[in-house]
């Protein structure tokens, strides 16, 4: 099974990195990347580890997630698997508001 990263995945990933790097520093930032690497290597080994998401919108009915590592737990990771693959979607902070930011665009506030 192979992992792939949607570009909106990316880009979150990318948006909250220089959130902390500019909030908490590059020591913060860089610890926040090797948290998502983890879990995402933890997602790649034990797909079905994620629960459906349950998201109510029809595109978004096989997304699966699962919780960024400590200490950022409060991140969360939605991915679905497409025939052997897992492609991780989106990249998101739990305290948005999930069922209408996971279809904007990234960036979009």
């Amino acid at each position: 099974m192979s992992v792939r990263k949607a570009a909106e995945f990316i880009a979150d990933a990318e948006l909250q990195y220089q959130w902390y790097a500019e909030n908490a520093g590059w020591e913060v930032a860089e610890r926040y990347l090797a948290a998502v690497a983890a879990t995402c290597a933890l997602i790649e080994r034990e797909p079905m580890l994620g629960p459906v998401a349950r998201l109510t919108d029809p595109r978004l009915a096989t997304w699966r997630f699962f919780v960024v590592l400590r200490p950022f737990h409060r991140h969360i990771l939605f991915y679905e698997l497409v025939g052997g693959d897992v492609i991780l979607r989106r990249a998101l902070h739990g305290h948005r508001h999930l069922t209408r930011r996971i279809l904007e665009p990234p960036g979009a506030d």
